[in-house]
């Protein structure tokens, strides 16, 4: 076999692996290992790819986000900041039909902004918005599917952990891609609400049955303020120091988690239990994350030395395509792969094949890590894996609602983020704009 063929087979060896419920690194790192080793005949070659790309994993200056946004994220949730987001959106837009919905996708947008993770919003607010919507007499698969979509938000806001491992396999600024992720973040936000406000005046059965304007109590002042000011000074502290340029990326990510850990003391949300907790949750998905993309380093060095980049942008020129047919097939090869793979390993996997494609296209690597998320992320609301749905589905104290009914219910909002996919393909300066 040529060192391409071995590479074609390694990949989808990957593929076949990963769905067989292989953790995705130890799939990576062992095929690539032994795919070197063919390649050369020799593992003393396999075993100096693997150094390096251990050593390239851990030792690395901008790795250090990891951690930082990963312990700024747990103490922001013990701090109770999304609960708090959600009851002033709530107030704020219930006289809205469909405003307990709108609420979630605002709430979901805002907390976005400061944990980085879908699976913790999912965990979130199915147990604050399914319950509150299901008793005004929402339509049970609509509450599901407004949390599960507006869960996506968080891998596309900034700080995402998502947006963080692309820049590491592509090799760009950490804080370029969080600067990228805001315009799109804002626009699939604005999708959602419209898509509610549409939905509620042309077929409101789609939201519930008795579905209308709900009188409840004001907030005063004192108490938006208590619950809006810690998570707006979050967000100014992490993105407006990182845009204004008076932090790096790791520099905010360690004011970012101070100021939770000041939020969370100040509001007596954490004990010295709990933050010893929080600190070895912190151990726990930092070692994970760099233990992958230390395996997605090899793997990547095992694709360059198999010139297969190379071979399938030849193959892809052979056929005289433009852009507009490859970023077509690269956009069903996201989705087909959403239906069987994790968001994280459809990253991994697929960016060192099309990047050098990218490049030689003319397009901005940046761009192109936003559009490669926003399509992975589509993954997390379609059958059979949709790891938002399963997280809803596995939260929720309702009997009555199935996984059938949240995947269903979650259908509209995975055609929104198609739809506004299609958009940033269309306008890269959406994504892009900012940095200029």
């Amino acid at each position: 076999m040529t060192p391409v063929e071995i590479g074609a087979f390694s990949v989808v060896a990957i593929v076949v692996m990963v769905y067989l419920g292989v953790y995705i690194p130890i799939a990576l790192g062992v095929v690539s290992f032994v795919s070197i080793w063919i390649m050369r005949d020799n593992p003393v070659i396999a075993f100096n790819f693997l150094k390096v790309a251990v050593e390239k994993g851990v030792t690395s200056y901008s790795f250090a986000t990891i951690p930082l946004f990963t312990v700024m994220g747990l103490l922001v949730s013990k701090a109770g900041l999304g609960r708090d987001i959600y009851i002033v959106m709530n107030r704020a837009f219930r006289a809205v039909t469909g405003g307990i919905g709108i609420a979630t996708v605002g709430a979901n947008a805002v907390f976005a902004a400061v944990t980085g993770s879908s699976i913790a919003s999912a965990s979130v607010f199915t147990r604050i918005a399914v319950p509150e919507m299901r008793s005004f007499s929402y339509s049970k698969r609509f509450a599901v599917g407004v949390v599960a979509g507006s869960s996506v938000l968080g891998m596309i806001i900034p700080p995402s952990a998502m947006l963080i491992i692309y820049s590491f396999v592509a090799e760009v600024s950490v804080g370029d891609m969080f600067l990228a992720g805001i315009v799109p973040g804002i626009i699939l936000t604005i999708a959602y609400i419209a898509w509610i406000i549409m939905a509620g005046r042309i077929r409101p059965s789609y939201l519930g049955t008795d579905i209308g304007m709900t009188e409840v109590a004001p907030l005063s002042w004192i108490e938006i303020i208590d619950k809006t000011v810690p998570t707006v000074a979050l967000i100014t502290i992490v993105l407006g120091g990182i845009y204004n340029g008076w932090l790096t990326p790791v520099e905010a990510g360690a004011a970012g988690a101070l100021a939770a850990l000041v939020i969370a003391v100040m509001r007596r949300s954490i004990s010295w239990r709990g933050l010893w907790e929080t600190a070895i949750e912190t151990g726990h998905i930092t070692a994970s994350i760099l233990f992958l993309i230390a395996m997605a380093s090899l793997y990547s060095s095992m694709l360059g030395f198999a010139a297969l980049p190379n071979q399938l942008n030849a193959f892809l020129e052979s056929y005289n395509l433009g852009f507009t047919e490859v970023m077509i097939l690269y956009v069903v090869l996201m989705l087909f792969l959403g239906t069987i793979l994790d968001t994280a390993s459809i990253i991994l996997i697929v960016v060192p094949l099309f990047i050098a494609l990218m490049e030689s296209m003319g397009m901005s690597v940046i761009w192109f890590g936003i559009v490669t998320v926003i399509g992975a992320e589509i993954g997390l609301l379609t059958p059979p894996l949709g790891i938002s749905c399963f997280v809803i589905k596995a939260t929720i104290n309702d009997p009555d609602i199935s996984l059938k009914d949240v995947f269903f219910g979650a259908f509209p909002f995975a055609v929104i983020m198609l739809l506004v996919l299609i958009l940033l393909i269309a306008y890269p300066q959406l994504s892009i704009g900012i940095l200029n």
